[in-house]
């Protein structure tokens, strides 16, 4: 009598590996999803952009913030296209993994991690910074502070998604109606004037009173004129837990989009124009320096210097949500170690929430510059932004009549405009800050060797991105057939 094997199916096997890497699905419509994309962004209109003016003056960064805003605008649109097709976690990687095979999906996806783990850990310093200077409660940015603020959100992110969004929304708004108060107290203050009071380096190619360093300071201006717009990519890694994803998800992305254009817009010329490009360029707080024009704090600055808190806790909390979810992404698709992609009974990735929140604070506790892990995360926003620019042309070259619920305006012409100037930023990242940039290189360097030496093989072939990709391959087989 033959003995039947005891072990289960592979079929089993593979919906049980899935099922426990499982994301609560339909915890957000398109209202949270566009709080989620303005949240990624929000504390860059309350900080960082200003030192852009110590690069390209007001007219170099305003110059800049154009150009990086049609980048961004037209990178968005394709990722509207693309996650229409293709809404999973996996986001940017999923995208490239169809159109660039898998060590074009690893390139993007180790990218955007980089951005989103390295963001975080620099966002907790200002966050720490914000506190002392507010003298709340008597604490000190510090060590202790990254810890509770790492403990705090990280938890309410284990609570579940839909509270995570909540939560996040609720902030931002606060966040946003604050940007809106300021514009208003700030522009009857408004100078012309005081735009281009900035002196000028004559030895500078091409300087004027509006373009103070020249030409070259608007390319070195861009990775500034990014910080309004820097994280608005990352609205697809939601997909798993969204509604109608493939309705939802481009309309959150072209809302958030357009919210980010106006309070970019508002912002800067407020702050400039209130107070002075010079005054402002190195300013840790520039709206709050712009409603101080004697130094003393009056009662809306102070209001101010709240909302900024806020902003930054809005981004600092949804920047952890996005990295999670690209790192649960590449670690159930078997490109990051498996383990790092289980998820608790309340569907969250635990791991995917822990692994990455204690290297930011690490990061934020051991180097205290929060400026350069910013550039840093420029630096893989950049990359992954050029690779998901590519990938939308090369699907829509190769893959034409691959159904597309959502089509990007001006299509490849659209995607190819993001594609050469987010390699413009790419560059201007050295133009800047050179360390950051050879250590992000670095880091990537040693993240391909792993690839390449171990996990290339082996690669989980159910994860939603591989399955999707290994489809298109044997629908081109069968054609060449």
């Amino acid at each position: 009598m033959s003995q039947e094997s005891t072990s289960p199916p592979a079929a089993a096997q593979a919906d049980d590996y899935l099922e426990r890497r499982a994301l609560r699905r339909g915890s957000a419509g398109w209202v949270l999803l566009t709080g989620l994309g303005v949240a990624y962004v929000v504390s860059g209109d309350y900080s960082g952009w200003n030192f852009g003016l110590a690069e390209g003056g007001f007219g170099g960064l305003a110059i800049a913030m154009v150009l990086m805003g049609a980048m961004y605008a037209c990178m968005v649109f394709a990722l509207a296209e693309l996650s229409s097709i293709l809404p999973t976690a996996g986001g940017g990687y999923g995208f490239a993994r169809r159109a660039l095979g898998p060590w074009g999906g690893f390139l993007t996806g180790t990218a955007i991690l980089i951005e989103y783990v390295l963001a975080p850990a620099a966002i907790v310093i200002f966050i720490g910074d914000y506190v002392e200077s507010l003298g709340l409660f008597g604490l000190e940015s510090g060590w202790p502070m990254y810890l509770v603020c790492f403990a705090i959100f990280l938890g309410i992110h284990l609570w579940g998604v839909g509270e995570a969004l909540r939560f996040s929304f609720v902030v931002t708004g606060i966040a946003v109606a604050a940007l809106i108060v300021f514009a208003l107290t700030a522009l009857p203050d408004f100078s012309i004037a005081s735009l281009d009071d900035i002196p000028v380096d004559s030895s500078a190619a091409g300087s004027s009173s509006w373009l103070p360093f020249g030409l070259l300071g608007i390319w070195a201006a861009f990775p500034f004129g990014m910080w309004f717009f820097l994280g608005v990519e990352g609205v697809p890694l939601a997909a798993e837990e969204t509604r109608d994803p493939a309705r939802t998800l481009p309309k959150a992305i072209r809302w958030s989009m357009g919210i980010l254009v106006v309070l970019a817009v508002v912002t800067f010329v407020a702050a400039a124009g209130a107070r002075g490009s010079a005054a402002i360029q190195e300013a840790g707080n520039p709206l709050v320096e712009a409603l101080q024009p004697d130094g003393k704090a009056t009662t809306l600055s102070r209001i101010v210097n709240y909302a900024g808190l806020a902003g930054l806790v809005a981004s600092f909390f949804s920047l952890i949500y996005a990295g999670s979810r690209q790192l649960f992404a590449l670690s159930r698709a078997g490109y990051l170690p498996r383990f790092l992609s289980l998820t608790s009974r309340r569907k969250a990735p635990y791991l995917g929430l822990l692994v990455p929140g204690t290297v930011g604070f690490l990061l934020a506790a051991v180097s205290g510059n929060g400026a350069r892990m910013l550039n840093i995360a420029v630096f893989g926003a950049t990359i992954s932004y050029a690779l998901m620019s590519l990938s939308h042309i090369v699907l829509r070259r190769r893959e034409p009549e691959l159904p597309r619920p959502y089509r990007t305006p001006g299509g490849v012409l659209t995607s190819s405009v993001a594609l050469v100037l987010a390699c413009a930023a790419l560059v201007a990242t050295f133009l800047v800050d050179v360390t950051a940039a050879f250590i992000a290189l670095a880091v990537y360097v040693v993240a391909l060797a792993y690839f390449g030496l171990y996990s290339r093989k082996r690669l989980v072939a159910k994860a939603p991105e591989e399955e999707f990709a290994a489809l298109a391959a044997a629908e081109a087989e069968l054609t060449r057939d």
